[in-house]
């Protein structure tokens, strides 16, 4: 089995680079924030309040689904998507202690 890159790396780097990654988008950002007012919906909503083609925010969705960021719950011919809070939990927690160790290691920086 061939060794990837990424399994040079701790789980946790991994993980952050993961949802620093699907962070790395405006569009991704506005859908959290829709997510975050409305608690839940459905794609169709999202592309109402974005000026994206559906099929857009559909791999938006995916892209922030497969980071963990979000659940999407299959309800008939749709799915309904909500933030993940677990998973933004453990990645906000990831993220204080990382700049946590940046600025314990380089205290006197500007």
């Amino acid at each position: 089995m061939a060794i990837t890159k990424a399994q040079l790396f701790s789980k946790k780097e991994v993980k952050a680079a993961e949802f620093a990654k699907a962070l790395s988008h405006p569009a991704r950002i506005a859908i959290l924030e829709i997510l975050a007012r409305r608690n839940a919906c459905y794609c169709g909503d999202i592309t109402e309040e974005l000026p994206l083609a559906q099929s857009t925010v559909s791999q938006h969705l995916k892209a922030l689904k497969s980071a963990g960021i979000i659940k999407g719950e299959i309800e008939g011919i749709r799915t309904c998507y909500c933030l993940d809070e677990d998973n933004l939990t453990a990645f906000r927690s990831i993220l204080d202690e990382f700049f946590s160790d940046l600025r314990s290691k380089n205290p006197n920086c500007c």
